[in-house]
């Protein structure tokens, strides 16, 4: 009778260790799906990036500086979002991936702001659909971010609260990085895109 006890009662432990470790792993997978949903919003960007720059370049012969100080945050942002891709919620490549899209975010304000000194390139329809395409992706990147930060949220409560931590701890769950933007003032204002 006792064996059947400690078996009923290892079956259950089982279960539970189970169900929790399934969970836990949905809930992985769910930060990394959001992950990737961001990924697709910052191609998209980088995407137009070149457009944009290339819309300006007749317009711009004295601000080559600006231009390129762009074309090269949005190199180093590509690569970063390549590693941080790799590996969701790592903290080395979400810290890198924010340090990069802060610095291209502070070189896309620097050429928006240049806009405002050509009153023909603010007029250039070219110039106004990638302006319009780019406000509209920043957007997407804004909801994108913030559905990943509430996925890895969940995620980490789920890896950190009791019976759960157990199980995480055995199978190797570790703690997944928010998102977060970068520290600096300039990196934390938004670009902002004037018609």
């Amino acid at each position: 009778m006792t064996g059947w006890i400690l078996l009923a009662i290892v079956v259950v432990i089982a279960f539970f260790a189970v169900t929790i470790y399934n969970r836990l792993v949905a809930l992985r997978n769910r930060f990394k799906n959001a992950f990737a949903q961001i990924d697709v919003q910052l191609k998209r960007r980088y995407d137009l990036i070149p457009n944009l720059v290339e819309a300006a370049k007749g317009y711009l012969t004295h601000e080559r500086q600006t231009l390129e100080a762009v074309i090269a945050a949005r190199g180093a942002a590509v690569t970063a979002a390549q590693r941080a891709a790799a590996a969701p919620g790592e903290p080395s490549a979400m810290t890198g991936l924010a340090q990069a899209e802060g610095a291209l975010g502070g070189a896309l304000g620097r050429l928006l702001a240049v806009f405002e000194n050509y009153p023909d390139l603010k007029a250039n329809q070219n110039v106004l659909q990638v302006q319009e395409e780019l406000t509209s992706t920043e957007n997407k990147v804004a909801f994108a971010r913030q559905g990943f930060n509430d996925s890895v949220m969940s995620y980490n409560t789920k890896r950190e609260t009791f019976p759960d931590n157990i199980v995480a701890g055995l199978f190797g769950f570790k703690e997944a990085m928010l998102l977060e933007a970068t520290e600096s003032a300039e990196e934390r204002k938004a670009p902002k895109v004037k018609f």
